[in-house]
């Protein structure tokens, strides 16, 4: 899952679908998302995103979608095409025995910060 690179706050919020995960995100708030187009989108590229399940404001009220809220989208716009997360190492290992295995994994992320949020 991707996290969150900035926090920069906003009173309205939407719950947007993205990589197969829920998150929260605000206006003017820079995130990870799962690499896109292959890392090779330019900066300032658009991402248009039309799964909006919750729009709402702090303290206010909330609009909820079943499952999506129809005409909402929260558009992304691209700062960084490709970065490189933290290395994970797995490491295999059976006692008694000599099998020892040591892979690694970088996950690569796009960052991108939400520009709009209209519904």
């Amino acid at each position: 899952m991707a996290k969150k690179a900035n926090d920069t706050k906003s009173d309205t919020y939407a719950i947007i679908e993205e990589s197969g995960g829920q998150r929260k995100v605000t206006e003017g708030e820079s995130i990870y998302i799962d690499l896109y187009n292959s890392g090779e989108s330019k900066v300032g590229d658009k991402i248009e995103i039309d799964k909006v399940l919750v729009l709402g404001t702090a303290g206010g009220d909330a609009k909820l979608g079943a499952p999506y809220i129809k005409g909402a989208t929260v558009t992304l716009e691209i700062t960084e095409p490709m970065r490189k997360g933290d290395k994970l190492f797995i490491h295999k290992f059976r006692t008694k025995s000599t099998y020892q295995r040591k892979t690694g994994h970088r996950q690569r992320f796009t960052i991108a910060t939400v520009a709009g949020i209209k519904g």
